[in-house]
């Protein structure tokens, strides 16, 4: 081959030419060592959870779904209702008033209903159960009692009928009859749990959602925010459609608890009767506000404020809201349309942004 049919390469053109194949090794290497989504569902409680996370060193999904399905056991075993072997229904089905030994897990939960009943002028009182089943609730077999059945009931229920010793880790009722149930704190509490487990792992993004509440940790494995959506407030659990779609800003971690009106409720006599009962008065709230959404840090915290803003209603809502500094999003239904409004401390928040 001669001299001048040899090609032509000038050292400008070699580097050049280096220099982007190595950026397109690297994109590649980049790309595929992204990390992946792991996704986890399952059910629990009565309802549904879905947990998606990730992280620079993955943790086998296996083992993580062992350890999720092993506290969600524990933490049945110290809360459900339904099984009369579990902590709280040998409490409850006691009629002794001596001190009693309890976790330590146990105690806050208590030591936050005290804080949120005493906060709301006893409108949020987990002590409540007997209303639920005054009003049939409990078993769907609806019912209509009258004040004298209320009063005798709601002399039976309250907080501050519950004594709590720290240093002891130890309870008692000062009323033999008195119950307890904290299903209001049930689903941010096992959010509480199920995100430790990841966070033990040294898994800093994650989403964890149970009954449709969540935490919000980190972003995704591509950079982007995590997205979530409130539900529109419609009756019907197959129509769920979102009301709001919102974009998590803050990346140390962001709770959201949902509480509504339009779930569980009965008519008689063209009047309709909320699952949501007001322990100060024994009855159904009668106002219109039928979701409220509560962000914060707290998982058990702001499920237990987003029962408690559904017993106070949007106006007496609004201003406890103003006083506890809390982030709330509520929804009013004025004749079938619906409304919403923010708390003072949700509409100056960064932490969230709502979709225009």
């Amino acid at each position: 081959m001669s001299a001048s049919s040899q090609p032509k390469y000038s050292p400008l053109k070699v580097l050049l030419y280096l220099l982007v194949s190595a950026a397109i090794i690297y994109g590649l290497r980049h790309y595929t060592s992204q990390p992946q989504l792991q996704k986890v569902e399952g059910f629990a409680q009565g309802t549904t959870y879905h947990i998606s996370w990730w992280s620079e060193n993955p943790v086998p999904t296996k083992d993580i779904e062992q350890q999720f399905n092993a506290t969600l056991n524990q933490i049945d075993a110290e809360l459900s209702t339904y099984r009369d072997d579990s902590y709280i229904s040998k409490l409850n089905h006691s009629s002794s008033t001596d001190w009693q030994p309890a976790s330590t897990d146990f105690i806050q939960l208590i030591e936050i209903a005290k804080d949120i009943h005493h906060k709301t002028g006893g409108c949020y009182d987990p002590t409540i159960g007997p209303l639920f089943n005054l009003w049939g609730f409990q078993k769907d077999k609806f019912n209509l009692p009258t004040a004298a059945e209320i009063a005798a009931v709601t002399a039976e229920i309250g907080m501050e009928k519950v004594e709590v010793d720290v240093t002891g880790s130890r309870i008692r009722k000062t009323l033999p009859g008195l119950q307890l149930n904290f299903s209001s704190m049930g689903e941010g509490y096992s959010i509480s749990k199920l995100a430790a487990v990841l966070e033990s792992h040294d898994i800093r993004n994650y989403l964890v959602e149970f009954g449709g509440d969540m935490k919000i940790r980190g972003h995704k494995p591509d950079g982007k925010k995590w997205r979530i959506a409130i539900d529109r407030p419609d009756k019907q659990d197959d129509e769920r459609q979102p009301y709001s779609i919102i974009t998590i800003n803050d990346e140390t971690g962001v709770t959201l608890d949902t509480s509504g009106t339009y779930r569980h409720h009965f008519d008689e006599n063209g009047k309709e009767y909320s699952h949501i009962l007001d322990p100060r008065t024994g009855a159904p709230v009668n106002h219109n506000l039928v979701s409220a959404s509560v962000f914060g840090s707290d998982p058990r915290v702001s499920d237990a404020w987003a029962t408690a803003m559904l017993c106070l209603g949007p106006q007496a809502g609004q201003t406890v809201a103003k006083e506890q500094h809390l982030e709330v999003f509520f929804i009013e239904n004025d004749h079938g349309h619906f409304h919403n409004a923010e708390s003072e401390a949700l509409a100056a928040s960064h932490r969230v942004i709502f979709d225009k």
